[in-house]
């Protein structure tokens, strides 16, 4: 049980920088450039350790048509999220992205409603209510990066959200190694960024601390923070208490944030934050009171 809550905490604290350390490359690195060398970095790495753990022999138990359906997940889940979400990040302040990056769990209760026809309660309802005032707080006044566009930002910051709960939903009802289908879902991420991110942008010439960051977000970020999260999900009974110790990445990501790349900590985005998260608990607490 302690080694669960280890893994957790390691994987929130890691989780919470992502949002500052692809703000700050990306004032240098074009969007889809930093997406695809990471996520080919994060594929290479999850590569070596299948290869290492003797996983890599699970390759041959899948069909074309798993490989296919890791593909879809990859392209909605990772592909378009992480797209969306670094657009949102080049618009926005790292804070704001982050905030509005945590609607995906409402997302996801919408989609489970829609695709595995859970029901809709009330609390639900209250929750999701919570968190959609916490957009309109967070997007009254605010002024994004300075040459950003705000409404296109927090549009694709909520696109974003909407992927990343639609591939939660989708990924549910999938029964893949998770090592495996990571790997294949990051390379996924990294096929589809490079053409398209050498059609539409003018890539630069990655280095000096640069790489740090682009190492930092594949191999960390993408790929060790993952492994280290579902060590933390495995054999425990109430999956609750551990999955609830992500609600505070939000939290330390507006921390960080406001020491590495001195934003200043709003209050509207503050209380944005508790509107959104604050639903989400509601609504989880709720459920585990009355599965008790």
């Amino acid at each position: 049980m302690k080694k669960n809550y280890t893994y957790a905490i390691i994987t929130v604290l890691i989780w919470a920088t992502m949002a500052a350390v692809v703000k700050k490359m990306l004032f240098d690195i074009p969007n889809l450039e930093a997406l695809a060398v990471s996520s080919l970095f994060a594929f290479l790495f999850l590569l070596l350790v299948n290869i290492k753990n003797g996983m890599i022999k699970e390759l041959k138990s899948y069909s074309i048509k798993d490989y296919a359906v890791m593909v879809i997940l990859g392209f909605i889940g990772l592909f378009l999220y992480s797209a969306a979400y670094y657009y949102g990040l080049s618009q926005l302040s790292s804070q704001e992205a982050c905030i509005l990056n945590y609607l995906w769990p409402i997302m996801l209760v919408i989609f489970s409603c829609i695709i595995l026809k859970e029901k809709m309660t009330l609390m639900k309802g209250i929750a999701m209510l919570c968190s959609f005032v916490g957009i309109i707080v967070l997007s009254m006044g605010t002024k994004g990066s300075a040459s950003g566009n705000t409404t296109l930002g927090i549009i694709s910051c909520i696109i974003a959200a909407i992927c990343y709960g639609l591939f939660s939903v989708l990924n549910k009802k999938v029964d893949f190694n998770q090592n495996i289908s990571m790997m294949i879902i990051w390379l996924t991420v990294a096929i589809f960024s490079i053409p398209l991110g050498l059609i539409t942008e003018k890539w630069v010439f990655i280095e000096g601390t640069q790489w740090i960051g682009i190492l930092w977000l594949g191999i960390v970020v993408n790929a060790i923070a993952y492994l280290l999260w579902a060590l933390a999900l495995k054999d425990i009974e109430n999956t609750a208490k551990i999955a609830n110790m992500a609600y505070l990445i939000p939290f330390l990501s507006l921390v960080i944030s406001a020491v590495f790349l001195k934003e200043q900590i709003k209050l509207q985005a503050i209380i944005a934050l508790i509107l959104i998260i604050g639903g989400i608990l509601l609504q989880n607490f709720y459920e585990i009171k009355c599965n008790k």
